[in-house]
Protein backbone atom coordinates (compact mmCIF):
# COMPACT_ATOMS: atom_id res chain seq x y z
CA UNK A 1 0.00 0.00 0.00
CA UNK A 2 2.89 2.77 0.45
CA UNK A 3 3.04 2.22 -3.59
CA UNK A 4 -0.52 3.49 -3.71
CA UNK A 5 0.20 6.55 -1.76
CA UNK A 6 3.41 7.19 -3.36
CA UNK A 7 1.81 7.31 -6.44
CA UNK A 8 -0.45 9.59 -4.98
CA UNK A 9 1.81 11.99 -4.07
CA UNK A 10 4.11 11.90 -7.37
CA UNK A 11 0.53 12.69 -9.44
CA UNK A 12 0.11 15.74 -7.31
CA UNK A 13 3.78 17.08 -6.25
CA UNK A 14 5.93 15.80 -9.11
CA UNK A 15 8.17 12.65 -9.46
CA UNK A 16 9.72 13.05 -6.02
CA UNK A 17 9.00 11.72 -3.00
CA UNK A 18 8.30 13.75 0.41
CA UNK A 19 11.28 13.36 2.75
CA UNK A 20 10.77 11.57 5.93
CA UNK A 21 10.16 13.51 8.68
CA UNK A 22 13.11 13.61 11.36
CA UNK A 23 12.64 11.64 14.02
CA UNK A 24 12.50 14.62 16.61
CA UNK A 25 9.07 14.99 14.73
CA UNK A 26 7.92 11.39 14.36
CA UNK A 27 5.38 11.66 17.22
CA UNK A 28 3.87 14.73 16.25
CA UNK A 29 3.69 13.32 12.79
CA UNK A 30 2.08 10.18 14.00
CA UNK A 31 -0.80 12.18 15.83
CA UNK A 32 -1.84 14.22 12.61
CA UNK A 33 -1.47 10.97 10.63
CA UNK A 34 -4.24 9.84 13.21
CA UNK A 35 -6.39 12.36 12.70
CA UNK A 36 -6.06 12.45 9.07
CA UNK A 37 -6.90 8.32 9.50
CA UNK A 38 -9.93 9.23 11.55
CA UNK A 39 -11.36 12.00 9.80
CA UNK A 40 -11.73 10.07 6.20
CA UNK A 41 -12.75 6.97 7.90
CA UNK A 42 -16.05 8.88 9.40
CA UNK A 43 -16.62 9.76 5.75
CA UNK A 44 -16.05 5.67 4.72
CA UNK A 45 -18.94 5.31 7.42
CA UNK A 46 -21.15 7.53 6.40
CA UNK A 47 -21.20 6.22 2.84
CA UNK A 48 -20.53 1.79 4.23
CA UNK A 49 -23.49 1.23 1.92
CA UNK A 50 -21.84 2.38 -1.41
CA UNK A 51 -18.76 0.76 -0.29
CA UNK A 52 -20.42 -2.33 0.73
CA UNK A 53 -21.99 -2.45 -3.22
CA UNK A 54 -18.96 -2.08 -4.71
CA UNK A 55 -16.84 -4.77 -2.37
CA UNK A 56 -19.89 -7.43 -3.22
CA UNK A 57 -19.72 -6.42 -6.97
CA UNK A 58 -15.70 -7.29 -7.26
CA UNK A 59 -15.95 -10.05 -5.27
CA UNK A 60 -18.04 -11.25 -7.76
CA UNK A 61 -16.18 -10.51 -10.45
CA UNK A 62 -13.21 -11.25 -8.73
CA UNK A 63 -13.95 -14.54 -6.69
CA UNK A 64 -15.02 -17.20 -8.38
CA UNK A 65 -15.43 -18.78 -4.54
CA UNK A 66 -18.18 -16.32 -3.71
CA UNK A 67 -20.01 -16.51 -7.18
CA UNK A 68 -22.39 -19.47 -6.05
CA UNK A 69 -22.94 -17.88 -2.42
CA UNK A 70 -23.98 -14.29 -3.78
CA UNK A 71 -26.51 -16.25 -6.72
CA UNK A 72 -27.74 -17.95 -4.11
CA UNK A 73 -28.41 -15.19 -1.90
CA UNK A 74 -26.75 -11.51 -2.59
CA UNK A 75 -28.53 -10.00 0.10
CA UNK A 76 -27.12 -12.67 2.70
CA UNK A 77 -23.97 -11.50 1.63
CA UNK A 78 -24.69 -7.94 1.22
CA UNK A 79 -25.36 -7.72 4.83
CA UNK A 80 -22.58 -10.12 6.06
CA UNK A 81 -20.03 -7.84 3.93
CA UNK A 82 -21.78 -4.39 5.42
CA UNK A 83 -21.43 -5.65 8.94
CA UNK A 84 -18.21 -6.76 8.82
CA UNK A 85 -17.25 -3.08 6.65
CA UNK A 86 -18.86 -1.41 9.64
CA UNK A 87 -17.40 -2.94 12.17
CA UNK A 88 -13.87 -2.58 10.71
CA UNK A 89 -13.89 0.61 9.49
CA UNK A 90 -15.07 1.84 13.03
CA UNK A 91 -12.40 -0.31 15.10
CA UNK A 92 -10.22 2.68 12.78
CA UNK A 93 -11.64 5.43 14.85
CA UNK A 94 -13.10 3.57 18.05
CA UNK A 95 -10.45 0.72 18.38
CA UNK A 96 -11.64 -0.30 22.24
CA UNK A 97 -15.66 0.22 21.54
CA UNK A 98 -15.41 -1.76 18.13
CA UNK A 99 -12.44 -4.71 18.49
CA UNK A 100 -14.30 -7.00 20.42
CA UNK A 101 -17.34 -6.65 18.20
CA UNK A 102 -15.36 -6.92 14.92
CA UNK A 103 -13.14 -9.95 15.96
CA UNK A 104 -16.79 -11.49 16.53
CA UNK A 105 -18.00 -10.46 13.16
CA UNK A 106 -14.97 -12.07 11.79
CA UNK A 107 -15.07 -15.52 13.43
CA UNK A 108 -18.67 -15.75 12.54
CA UNK A 109 -17.71 -15.16 8.77
CA UNK A 110 -14.98 -17.90 9.15
CA UNK A 111 -17.72 -20.18 10.54
CA UNK A 112 -20.36 -19.19 8.38
CA UNK A 113 -18.33 -19.80 4.96
CA UNK A 114 -16.55 -23.04 6.41
CA UNK A 115 -20.51 -24.43 6.68
CA UNK A 116 -21.04 -23.40 3.01
CA UNK A 117 -17.83 -24.87 1.94
CA UNK A 118 -16.80 -21.95 0.33
CA UNK A 119 -12.64 -22.61 -0.01
CA UNK A 120 -10.93 -20.58 3.12
CA UNK A 121 -8.17 -19.30 0.41
CA UNK A 122 -11.47 -17.44 -1.65
CA UNK A 123 -12.40 -16.10 2.39
CA UNK A 124 -9.17 -15.01 3.17
CA UNK A 125 -8.77 -13.66 -0.69
CA UNK A 126 -12.33 -11.48 -0.02
CA UNK A 127 -10.84 -10.20 3.56
CA UNK A 128 -8.05 -8.97 1.63
CA UNK A 129 -10.11 -7.55 -1.26
CA UNK A 130 -11.52 -5.43 1.75
CA UNK A 131 -8.57 -3.95 3.13
CA UNK A 132 -7.57 -2.72 0.02
CA UNK A 133 -10.85 -1.39 -0.86
CA UNK A 134 -10.96 0.83 2.49
CA UNK A 135 -7.45 1.94 2.37
CA UNK A 136 -7.71 3.14 -1.37
CA UNK A 137 -10.95 4.96 -0.27
CA UNK A 138 -9.14 6.39 2.51
CA UNK A 139 -6.38 7.92 0.25
CA UNK A 140 -8.65 8.86 -2.54
CA UNK A 141 -10.74 10.68 0.62
CA UNK A 142 -7.67 12.12 2.08
CA UNK A 143 -6.48 13.58 -1.11
CA UNK A 144 -9.50 14.91 -2.21
CA UNK A 145 -10.03 16.84 0.79
CA UNK A 146 -5.79 18.21 1.15
CA UNK A 147 -3.47 16.54 -1.11
CA UNK A 148 -0.53 16.99 1.52
CA UNK A 149 -2.17 15.21 4.14
CA UNK A 150 -1.52 11.71 2.34
CA UNK A 151 1.99 11.63 3.01
CA UNK A 152 0.66 11.14 7.04
CA UNK A 153 -0.80 8.39 5.78
CA UNK A 154 2.40 6.19 5.44
CA UNK A 155 2.56 6.92 9.49
CA UNK A 156 -0.33 4.67 9.47
CA UNK A 157 -0.58 2.45 6.75
CA UNK A 158 1.51 -0.53 8.63
CA UNK A 159 -1.34 -0.31 11.29
CA UNK A 160 -3.62 -0.47 8.89
CA UNK A 161 -2.56 -3.09 7.35
CA UNK A 162 -1.76 -5.00 10.54
CA UNK A 163 -5.19 -4.86 11.20
CA UNK A 164 -6.38 -6.93 7.91
CA UNK A 165 -3.83 -9.65 8.57
CA UNK A 166 -5.24 -10.37 12.28
CA UNK A 167 -8.37 -10.37 10.84
CA UNK A 168 -7.51 -12.69 8.09
CA UNK A 169 -5.83 -15.19 11.31
CA UNK A 170 -9.01 -14.55 13.08
CA UNK A 171 -11.48 -15.45 10.24
CA UNK A 172 -8.46 -18.80 9.42
CA UNK A 173 -8.48 -19.96 12.80
CA UNK A 174 -12.64 -19.69 12.80
CA UNK A 175 -13.01 -21.28 9.48
CA UNK A 176 -10.46 -24.56 10.66
CA UNK A 177 -12.11 -24.87 13.78
CA UNK A 178 -15.21 -25.16 12.06
CA UNK A 179 -14.24 -27.38 9.48
CA UNK A 180 -12.92 -29.44 11.91
CA UNK A 181 -16.16 -29.68 13.89
CA UNK A 182 -18.17 -30.39 10.52
CA UNK A 183 -15.80 -33.02 9.75
CA UNK A 184 -16.14 -34.98 13.24
CA UNK A 185 -19.99 -34.67 12.41
CA UNK A 186 -20.03 -35.87 9.33
CA UNK A 187 -18.05 -38.68 9.72
CA UNK A 188 -19.83 -39.31 12.76
CA UNK A 189 -22.76 -39.15 10.97
CA UNK A 190 -21.14 -41.89 8.80
CA UNK A 191 -20.21 -44.36 11.40
CA UNK A 192 -23.93 -44.03 13.21
CA UNK A 193 -25.51 -44.60 9.52
CA UNK A 194 -23.00 -47.40 8.63
CA UNK A 195 -23.60 -49.11 12.14
CA UNK A 196 -27.47 -49.15 10.98
CA UNK A 197 -26.98 -50.42 7.74
CA UNK A 198 -25.40 -53.22 8.89
CA UNK A 199 -27.38 -53.95 12.26
CA UNK A 200 -30.51 -53.50 9.83
CA UNK A 201 -32.12 -50.72 12.23
CA UNK A 202 -32.28 -48.40 8.86
CA UNK A 203 -35.51 -46.85 8.13
CA UNK A 204 -36.41 -47.58 4.48
CA UNK A 205 -36.94 -43.61 4.35
CA UNK A 206 -33.42 -43.03 5.35
CA UNK A 207 -31.89 -45.24 2.73
CA UNK A 208 -31.71 -42.84 0.16
CA UNK A 209 -30.03 -40.22 2.56
CA UNK A 210 -27.39 -43.00 3.39
CA UNK A 211 -26.77 -43.39 0.11
CA UNK A 212 -25.59 -39.93 -1.14
CA UNK A 213 -23.69 -39.73 2.57
CA UNK A 214 -21.87 -42.53 1.78
CA UNK A 215 -21.34 -42.28 -2.06
CA UNK A 216 -23.17 -45.75 -2.59
CA UNK A 217 -25.76 -46.43 -4.66
CA UNK A 218 -29.25 -47.42 -2.96
CA UNK A 219 -29.81 -50.64 -4.98
CA UNK A 220 -26.18 -51.82 -5.46
CA UNK A 221 -24.77 -55.30 -4.82
CA UNK A 222 -22.39 -56.02 -1.82
CA UNK A 223 -21.15 -58.23 0.49
CA UNK A 224 -19.73 -57.76 4.28
CA UNK A 225 -16.63 -58.90 5.18
CA UNK A 226 -15.54 -60.07 9.26
CA UNK A 227 -12.43 -59.60 10.60
CA UNK A 228 -11.09 -61.03 14.00
CA UNK A 229 -8.11 -62.34 15.28
CA UNK A 230 -7.59 -65.95 16.67
CA UNK A 231 -8.92 -66.76 19.73
CA UNK A 232 -5.25 -66.58 22.49
CA UNK A 233 -3.69 -65.19 19.70
CA UNK A 234 -1.92 -61.60 19.59
CA UNK A 235 -5.17 -59.13 19.26
CA UNK A 236 -5.13 -57.10 16.57
CA UNK A 237 -6.71 -53.30 17.04
CA UNK A 238 -10.45 -53.99 15.79
CA UNK A 239 -10.34 -50.20 14.49
CA UNK A 240 -7.47 -50.86 12.24
CA UNK A 241 -7.73 -54.68 10.56
CA UNK A 242 -4.37 -55.58 9.31
CA UNK A 243 -6.23 -56.06 5.76
CA UNK A 244 -4.59 -54.77 1.91
CA UNK A 245 -8.68 -54.27 1.71
CA UNK A 246 -8.66 -51.41 -0.93
CA UNK A 247 -6.11 -53.52 -3.00
CA UNK A 248 -7.95 -56.57 -3.07
CA UNK A 249 -10.74 -54.69 -4.33
CA UNK A 250 -8.92 -53.60 -6.90
CA UNK A 251 -7.59 -56.50 -8.14
CA UNK A 252 -11.05 -57.92 -8.07
CA UNK A 253 -12.31 -55.53 -9.83
CA UNK A 254 -9.70 -55.78 -12.73
CA UNK A 255 -9.97 -59.52 -12.44
CA UNK A 256 -12.49 -61.07 -14.55
CA UNK A 257 -14.05 -62.09 -18.17
CA UNK A 258 -14.19 -59.09 -20.52
CA UNK A 259 -18.24 -60.00 -20.54
CA UNK A 260 -18.66 -58.74 -16.92
CA UNK A 261 -21.31 -56.35 -15.86
CA UNK A 262 -19.54 -52.37 -15.45
CA UNK A 263 -19.49 -51.68 -12.01
CA UNK A 264 -21.60 -48.64 -10.39
CA UNK A 265 -19.67 -45.09 -9.50
CA UNK A 266 -21.02 -43.51 -5.70
CA UNK A 267 -23.74 -41.72 -7.68
CA UNK A 268 -24.82 -45.35 -9.17
CA UNK A 269 -23.80 -44.47 -12.98
CA UNK A 270 -21.97 -47.47 -14.78
CA UNK A 271 -18.35 -46.55 -15.54
CA UNK A 272 -16.81 -48.95 -18.15
CA UNK A 273 -13.36 -49.70 -17.48
CA UNK A 274 -12.89 -49.20 -13.33
CA UNK A 275 -9.00 -48.93 -12.02
CA UNK A 276 -9.93 -49.19 -8.75
CA UNK A 277 -13.07 -49.68 -6.11
CA UNK A 278 -14.29 -47.55 -3.94
CA UNK A 279 -12.55 -47.58 0.01
CA UNK A 280 -14.55 -50.17 2.02
CA UNK A 281 -16.79 -48.58 4.65
CA UNK A 282 -15.77 -50.34 8.45
CA UNK A 283 -17.73 -50.36 11.14
CA UNK A 284 -16.11 -52.00 14.79
CA UNK A 285 -18.05 -54.30 16.20
CA UNK A 286 -17.89 -55.88 20.13
CA UNK A 287 -16.01 -59.18 18.77
CA UNK A 288 -15.28 -58.22 14.92
CA UNK A 289 -14.61 -55.52 13.00
CA UNK A 290 -16.65 -55.29 9.42
CA UNK A 291 -16.57 -53.75 6.13
CA UNK A 292 -19.28 -53.04 3.51
CA UNK A 293 -18.17 -54.54 0.00
CA UNK A 294 -19.21 -53.11 -2.29
CA UNK A 295 -19.74 -55.58 -5.97
CA UNK A 296 -20.02 -55.09 -9.36
CA UNK A 297 -23.25 -55.77 -11.35
CA UNK A 298 -27.14 -54.79 -9.61
CA UNK A 299 -30.31 -55.85 -9.24
CA UNK A 300 -30.54 -58.61 -11.28
CA UNK A 301 -27.16 -58.99 -12.13
CA UNK A 302 -25.27 -61.49 -10.53
CA UNK A 303 -21.73 -59.55 -11.68
CA UNK A 304 -18.40 -61.06 -12.22
CA UNK A 305 -18.37 -65.04 -11.48
CA UNK A 306 -16.00 -65.83 -8.54
CA UNK A 307 -15.73 -62.11 -7.41
CA UNK A 308 -15.77 -62.74 -3.84
CA UNK A 309 -13.24 -65.99 -4.14
CA UNK A 310 -11.08 -63.54 -6.01
CA UNK A 311 -11.48 -60.85 -3.07
CA UNK A 312 -10.93 -63.72 -0.62
CA UNK A 313 -7.62 -65.04 -2.73
CA UNK A 314 -6.52 -61.01 -2.63
CA UNK A 315 -7.25 -60.13 1.16
CA UNK A 316 -3.34 -61.17 1.88
CA UNK A 317 -4.41 -61.71 5.71
CA UNK A 318 -1.52 -62.36 8.63
CA UNK A 319 -1.33 -65.43 10.19
CA UNK A 320 -3.52 -65.51 13.40
CA UNK A 321 -6.33 -63.12 11.71
CA UNK A 322 -9.71 -64.94 10.71
CA UNK A 323 -11.93 -63.39 8.06
CA UNK A 324 -15.42 -64.07 6.64
CA UNK A 325 -17.01 -63.27 3.88
CA UNK A 326 -20.96 -63.42 3.51
CA UNK A 327 -22.87 -63.92 0.49
CA UNK A 328 -23.55 -60.81 -1.67
CA UNK A 329 -27.34 -59.08 -1.35
CA UNK A 330 -29.04 -56.55 -3.03
CA UNK A 331 -29.66 -52.92 -1.82
CA UNK A 332 -28.20 -51.15 1.42
CA UNK A 333 -31.57 -52.06 2.66
CA UNK A 334 -30.33 -56.20 2.70
CA UNK A 335 -27.10 -55.09 4.47
CA UNK A 336 -28.15 -55.99 8.12
CA UNK A 337 -28.40 -59.82 6.18
CA UNK A 338 -24.97 -59.28 4.61
CA UNK A 339 -23.37 -58.72 8.02
CA UNK A 340 -25.26 -62.00 9.75
CA UNK A 341 -24.14 -63.67 6.46
CA UNK A 342 -20.58 -62.29 7.41
CA UNK A 343 -20.74 -63.17 11.13
CA UNK A 344 -21.52 -66.97 10.07
CA UNK A 345 -18.66 -67.40 7.86
CA UNK A 346 -16.11 -65.75 10.40
CA UNK A 347 -17.62 -68.54 12.67
CA UNK A 348 -16.37 -71.10 9.72
CA UNK A 349 -13.18 -69.95 10.23
CA UNK A 350 -10.35 -72.03 11.14
CA UNK A 351 -9.56 -71.47 15.44
CA UNK A 352 -5.95 -71.31 13.53
CA UNK A 353 -7.12 -68.28 11.05
CA UNK A 354 -7.94 -67.76 7.49
CA UNK A 355 -10.62 -66.37 5.10
CA UNK A 356 -13.91 -68.12 4.52
CA UNK A 357 -16.42 -67.65 1.25
CA UNK A 358 -19.34 -68.51 3.04
CA UNK A 359 -20.51 -69.56 -0.57
CA UNK A 360 -18.23 -72.43 -0.61
CA UNK A 361 -18.67 -73.73 2.68
CA UNK A 362 -22.21 -73.95 2.90
CA UNK A 363 -22.30 -77.17 4.86
CA UNK A 364 -19.84 -75.63 7.86
CA UNK A 365 -22.19 -72.50 7.91
CA UNK A 366 -25.11 -74.90 8.35
CA UNK A 367 -23.17 -76.48 11.42
CA UNK A 368 -22.10 -73.14 12.98
CA UNK A 369 -25.73 -71.96 12.57
CA UNK A 370 -27.02 -74.28 15.16
CA UNK A 371 -24.09 -74.59 17.39
CA UNK A 372 -25.94 -77.31 19.39
CA UNK A 373 -27.48 -79.43 16.75
CA UNK A 374 -23.73 -79.57 15.23
CA UNK A 375 -22.28 -81.04 18.64
CA UNK A 376 -25.36 -83.39 18.78
CA UNK A 377 -24.56 -84.93 15.43
CA UNK A 378 -20.42 -85.12 16.28
CA UNK A 379 -21.28 -86.85 19.38
CA UNK A 380 -23.97 -89.12 17.61
CA UNK A 381 -21.86 -90.33 14.98
CA UNK A 382 -18.09 -89.89 16.00
CA UNK A 383 -18.41 -90.59 19.43
CA UNK A 384 -18.24 -94.06 19.20
CA UNK A 385 -14.54 -93.26 18.23
CA UNK A 386 -14.28 -91.46 21.73
CA UNK A 387 -14.07 -95.07 23.41
CA UNK A 388 -10.39 -95.50 21.70
CA UNK A 389 -7.09 -95.00 22.84
CA UNK A 390 -6.59 -90.97 21.86
CA UNK A 391 -3.72 -91.40 19.00
CA UNK A 392 -5.51 -94.21 17.66
CA UNK A 393 -8.77 -91.68 16.95
CA UNK A 394 -6.95 -89.28 15.68
CA UNK A 395 -5.54 -91.18 13.04
CA UNK A 396 -9.29 -92.65 12.22
CA UNK A 397 -10.34 -89.03 11.96
CA UNK A 398 -7.34 -87.50 10.15
CA UNK A 399 -7.55 -90.79 7.45
CA UNK A 400 -11.45 -90.31 7.25
CA UNK A 401 -11.07 -86.51 6.36
CA UNK A 402 -8.41 -87.04 4.01
CA UNK A 403 -10.15 -89.18 2.34
CA UNK A 404 -13.42 -86.90 1.87
CA UNK A 405 -11.37 -84.13 1.14
CA UNK A 406 -9.89 -86.30 -2.16
CA UNK A 407 -13.56 -86.99 -3.26
CA UNK A 408 -13.64 -90.70 -1.60
CA UNK A 409 -10.10 -91.81 -3.47
CA UNK A 410 -7.94 -93.77 -0.83
CA UNK A 411 -5.23 -93.52 -3.52
CA UNK A 412 -5.07 -89.68 -2.72
CA UNK A 413 -5.64 -89.98 0.39
CA UNK A 414 -2.75 -92.57 1.31
CA UNK A 415 -0.35 -89.91 -0.99
CA UNK A 416 -1.64 -87.70 1.53
CA UNK A 417 -1.06 -89.36 4.64
CA UNK A 418 2.17 -91.15 3.00
CA UNK A 419 0.82 -94.34 3.88
CA UNK A 420 -0.36 -97.05 1.38
CA UNK A 421 -4.14 -96.76 -0.55
CA UNK A 422 -4.64 -100.30 0.99
CA UNK A 423 -4.13 -98.77 4.74
CA UNK A 424 -6.46 -96.05 4.09
CA UNK A 425 -9.34 -98.71 3.36
CA UNK A 426 -8.33 -100.38 6.72
CA UNK A 427 -8.63 -97.38 8.51
CA UNK A 428 -12.00 -96.68 7.13
CA UNK A 429 -13.65 -100.12 7.23
CA UNK A 430 -12.75 -100.03 10.71
CA UNK A 431 -14.53 -96.82 10.95
CA UNK A 432 -17.69 -98.51 9.84
CA UNK A 433 -17.50 -101.07 12.44
CA UNK A 434 -17.23 -98.76 15.22
CA UNK A 435 -19.75 -96.44 14.42
CA UNK A 436 -22.16 -98.52 12.42
CA UNK A 437 -22.37 -95.94 9.20
CA UNK A 438 -21.67 -97.23 5.82
CA UNK A 439 -19.55 -94.50 3.76
CA UNK A 440 -20.35 -95.58 0.42
CA UNK A 441 -24.41 -94.98 1.65
CA UNK A 442 -25.08 -91.37 0.56
CA UNK A 443 -27.19 -90.25 3.86
CA UNK A 444 -24.27 -91.47 6.04
CA UNK A 445 -21.79 -90.40 4.18
CA UNK A 446 -23.45 -86.35 4.70
CA UNK A 447 -23.77 -87.01 8.35
CA UNK A 448 -20.32 -87.76 8.67
CA UNK A 449 -18.99 -85.09 6.76
CA UNK A 450 -21.05 -82.58 9.30
CA UNK A 451 -20.02 -84.06 12.08
CA UNK A 452 -16.62 -83.81 11.22
CA UNK A 453 -17.04 -80.45 10.67
CA UNK A 454 -18.84 -79.59 13.95
CA UNK A 455 -16.16 -81.67 15.44
CA UNK A 456 -13.45 -79.18 14.31
CA UNK A 457 -15.20 -75.88 14.36
CA UNK A 458 -17.41 -76.09 17.50
CA UNK A 459 -14.87 -78.51 19.31
CA UNK A 460 -17.55 -81.44 20.35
Amino acid sequence: MPQVVRSRIAVLHGAHPATPLPRSFRSLADRAAVEVLHRAARVLVASLPVLTDRLVEALYEQEPGYRAAIDSDRAEVWQEVHHSLRHNVGSLIQPREFRDAAHRTSRWIGEIRAGQGVPLDAVLHAFRMGGAMVWQDLVDETARRDPDDVRLLVHVAADVWNFVDEHCGIVADAYRQAERRLSWRRENQQRLMVAALLDGTARIADLCEAAAMLGLPEQGRYAVLAVASAPGGPQQDPARPPLNLAAALSGAALDGPPHAAPSLEPGGRPQDAPSTAPAPLWHTGPDAAFAILRLTGGPGDPGKPGELHAIADALDAPAGTRAGIGSAVDGLAALGDARRLAETALRACPASGGTVVLDEHLPDALVVSSPALGSALADRVLGPLDRLDPSDRDVILETLTAWLDADGSAQRAGARLYCHRNTVLNRLRRFEQLTGRCLTRPRDAVEVSLALAARRLLGS
